[in-house]
């Protein structure tokens, strides 16, 4: 017998998981169990029901149960928290929900053992989205080449973002010169959100326009068009490109995050117990911080291999380092650093574990050529990481390489020009432009940044210290006593000690926190 679901096929006469043309590597007991639950999905199984049937009635632990679960669920696309096809009823046990169809042989030649389905796809559990192919309305073939090579560029970017789950070309450009809903999209390729797009060439221009869909409603959540010379088109391409994936990321992020705060707690997996810690971020207050932490250890618990947590976790020592919010500093210096070699060691290739890592080695190792060697990995990874071009920013700062600084933060802003962590960017440039020399910027970007974020202590730093140097003196004094206010322990001798430097630059930056009144 075949049971077809979703894009799935289970024979449990070869004993084997399809998905798609794929055979899934599948072991024995989650086999069976897989089996007992689908051959009873009529009714609730109980927990003895499936011990008899799968360990023929030994004693086995419920994490033993658990565990089979979590992996059954891992392998046909379903979570714990989502339970679209194996659902837990608390206390009476557990059942298959799933639509299925039940096929006594397969095809005669068939070649994919999965033929197409109209029952909806389960969603993957965490943001799914598929490119499809771009309009060309330009009235000209010649230019189909541009906008299917802009649809691809655009897939690829959004590829090697890691908790992204993006749709692969084969199956995106099936829709190519048709008119499709995205709804139904949404359904047969089992996605969240729809990316769709036209490209006019007129004259010596090109106009490229771009929305981003809910699948599930059809609503707009984002729209843009994009306007250049055509001398260089694949220069125009990678621009345009570079634009789109940079502003999805955080328009994709928010709307996960707002889905999430209407999940009851009962409900969360891993990754929205890491959406609800990304919403915090920008809180800094010491209950968000420590809220953030919690959500981010539950993640963990629910999923050891999810590098993001790690990485988020360890976010929160970064800001108490930066606000001064430490309880036991020699013992949360060690713990920051055991989250990054465990988030490392969880997922190597994870740009965001890879960035966060190297701001670590840097301010609690102490070692600024660690620290921009795995930002430099991380920038590899993806190089359209927003976040990894303002933490190459901030560390090579402090390494003296203010020329690369300078660029790489210009281009974190280019990539995420809405970014919520829009100050620290600014503080950023205001400190590597201070060190650099240019007073002017360096006061203007922290200007920006406390109005962006006043809770940020970094900001008020740089402007106490440039205004100063600027013989700006009541400006001076006024950011100073904020800065105090928010943190009455703060001392220049405390922001020597914490953030190594190689440049002795730097001494002019203190030497303006002193004359603003900031003791030492």
């Amino acid at each position: 017998m075949r049971y077809l679901f979703g894009e799935f096929a289970f024979d449990t006469d070869r004993r084997e998981l399809w998905r798609g043309a794929d055979v899934v590597a599948i072991a024995p007991q989650v086999f069976d169990l897989l089996d007992f639950l689908i051959r009873n999905r009529e009714r609730v199984v109980s927990k003895d029901d499936l011990i008899s049937a799968i360990w023929n009635g030994r004693i086995v632990s419920d994490a033993a149960l658990t565990t089979r679960l979590n992996i059954a669920r891992s392998l046909i696309g379903d979570t714990g928290s989502e339970q679209r096809l194996i659902k837990t009823l608390p206390r009476k046990g557990f059942r298959f929900v799933g639509p299925v169809l039940e096929e006594q042989e397969p095809a005669v030649g068939a070649v994919n053992p999965v033929e197409p389905l109209k029952a909806a796809l389960a969603l993957p559990d965490k943001p799914s989205i598929a490119v499809l192919p771009f309009q060309n309305m330009s009235g000209d073939p010649e230019q189909e080449y541009f906008a299917d090579g802009m649809a691809e560029d655009i897939l690829t970017g959004l590829a090697r973002h890691r908790w992204l789950f993006v749709i692969a070309r084969n199956s995106s450009f099936t829709y190519k010169g048709r008119a499709v809903d995205v709804r139904q999209v949404g359904r047969e390729l089992g996605v969240r959100y729809v990316l769709e797009g036209s490209v006019r060439r007129v004259g010596g221009r090109v106009r490229f326009t771009a929305q981003l869909v809910d699948a599930a409603t059809g609503n707009y959540m984002w729209g843009e068009k994009y306007d250049g010379e055509t001398e260089d088109l694949f220069d125009l391409q990678d621009r345009i490109t570079e634009a789109v994936v940079g502003i999805l990321e955080p328009t994709i992020q928010l709307a996960e995050i707002e889905r999430t705060r209407r999940k009851r707690p009962e409900n969360l997996g891993a990754y929205d117990y890491y959406l609800r810690a990304l919403a915090l971020t920008d809180a800094f207050t010491r209950d968000a911080v420590q809220a953030m932490l919690n959500n981010c250890l539950q993640a963990i618990a629910l999923d050891p291999t999810f590098a993001p947590a790690y990485a988020m976790a360890a976010r929160t020592y970064i800001q108490k380092h930066i606000q001064n919010w430490y309880v036991d500093e020699p013992r949360e210096r060690a713990e920051v650093l055991d989250l990054v070699e465990r988030g490392l060691r969880a997922d190597r290739l994870d740009p965001l574990m890879l960035g966060t890592a190297g701001q670590c080695f840097a301010w609690f190792a102490h070692d600024l050529a660690k620290g921009i060697a795995y930002i430099d990995e991380a920038l590899s990874v993806n190089p359209n990481h927003a976040h990894a071009y303002l933490q190459s920013g901030i560390v090579r700062t402090r390494a003296g390489d203010t020329g690369v600084a300078i660029k790489h933060l210009n281009h974190a802003m280019r990539l995420s020009p809405r970014d919520s962590r829009g100050y620290a960017i600014f503080h950023a440039l205001a400190l590597v432009h201070q060190v650099g020399g240019n007073l002017e910027m360096a006061r203007d970007w922290a200007n920006r940044a406390v109005q962006h974020n006043p809770n940020f202590l970094p900001g008020w730093t740089a402007l106490a210290s440039s205004a100063a140097l600027m013989g700006r003196d009541a400006e001076a004094k006024a950011a100073a006593e904020t800065l105090l206010k928010l943190d009455p322990q703060f001392s220049i001798s405390l922001l020597v000690r914490r953030f190594p430097v190689v440049s002795d630059k730097f001494e002019t930056y203190y030497e303006g926190l002193r004359r603003a009144g900031v003791p030492d």
